[in-house]
């Protein structure tokens, strides 16, 4: 009886062993199959929550909203699209305008404080060009009392970063302060003006103001017009000086020789170069004067000594090359504005020379 119960005994324990060896070996199995679905290369983007952002439709991450991701290439393509497109509704908008003779009014942005100046109106256009385009543009007239023979007439054009309302404050100051008509205008594709931002049209916009300038505020003296450009708008100015003869003058703030100058010295991609302005300031027809912050980050005092340098002698005027200052900060700072409003009051008191 007692070798019967061993017996049994012993058959217990063998399935009870048998029965352990089964669940390992399923919790065994289990995790094998729990990490072959971990390392299992998804058949498509939908099984996959964690697929990466690429070009065509994606399963988004929790919390994120699905949507189709395109390449930069494509963005591009698409942005110029809605370039043109909108460049082709303003277009449109303004020879209508145009034609049943509408007239604008300035509203500046409520941040914007207004200097104060006494006299003189301040006049919102359109410009048209060449291209059928439309250039935003304010007009700042001095009082009519002080009109004269001698009145000058400044064509601003501004930098890249900006347009001529954020530019109001300035333009304001230098009217009142030099007793000169200034006018203001945004490049096509910039603030309301129509077009599309490109260097060919920058030049058939300065040609369209020009000539309306040239028209309607100087009665075709052509010597009472000065030409300013800040930063790239040292191109477009660049451009009409060499080829119009009879400027009264033109100043360069923070100018650059060249577009691709700015990034590098070498002229291993001169053909893919914009705005070659050392080349045409050799040209200028009219006196210059250049302005550079020797701190200047973006755009290298170089730039500015070089333009000076190549500026005709007889064209050349007394340059300012303001110690602590930087690309775009020419006129902040106690007394730096009282400066400015100086050296270009001296500038232009040499133009009859």
């Amino acid at each position: 009886k007692k070798k019967k119960d061993k017996k049994k005994s012993k058959e217990q324990q063998s399935d009870d062993d048998d029965l352990e060896l089964q669940e390992e070996s399923g919790k065994s199995n289990g995790q094998d199959k729990a990490t072959d679905r971990e390392n299992s290369t998804p058949t498509s983007l939908e099984e996959d929550p964690r697929a990466e952002v690429t070009d065509g439709a994606y399963r988004a991450k929790e919390g994120q909203t699905k949507e189709k991701v395109k390449s930069p290439a494509q963005q591009l393509t698409d942005r110029a699209k809605e370039l043109r497109k909108r460049a082709k509704k303003r277009n449109a908008r303004d020879a209508k305008d145009a034609q049943n003779k509408v007239k604008y009014n300035l509203v500046l942005d409520p941040r914007l404080a207004p200097p104060r100046f006494q006299g003189g109106s301040v006049e919102a256009v359109k410009i048209p060009t060449k291209k059928g385009s439309y250039c935003a543009a304010i007009v700042y007239r001095v009082p009519e009392q002080s009109l004269n023979a001698n009145t000058r007439t400044i064509i601003y054009s501004h930098g890249n970063a900006t347009d001529i309302g954020a530019m109001f404050p300035l333009q304001a100051i230098l009217a009142h302060s030099l007793e000169c008509n200034v006018v203001s205008y945004d490049y096509s594709g910039y603030g309301e003006s129509g077009g599309v931002a490109m260097e060919a049209n920058t030049y058939t916009d300065i040609m369209g103001v020009y000539a309306w300038t040239l028209s309607n505020i100087c009665d075709g003296d052509e010597s009472r017009i000065i030409l300013y450009g800040q930063s790239v708008g040292s191109g477009p100015c660049c451009y009409l000086a060499c080829r119009e003869n009879g400027l009264g003058g033109m100043i360069l703030h923070s100018p650059f020789m060249s577009g691709m100058r700015v990034l590098t010295p070498s002229r291993a991609l001169a053909c893919l170069d914009i705005y070659p302005n050392i080349d045409r300031i050799r040209k200028s027809k009219c006196p210059v004067m250049v302005i550079h912050g020797r701190l200047d980050e973006e755009v290298e005092i170089s730039h500015g000594v070089a333009m000076h340098q190549a500026v005709p002698n007889h064209y050349k005027r007394d340059p300012w090359w303001v110690p602590d200052r930087g690309h775009n900060d020419i006129t902040e700072g106690p007394g730096k504005l009282a400066e400015y409003i100086g050296r270009l009051r001296s500038f232009m008191g040499t133009l009859d020379d």
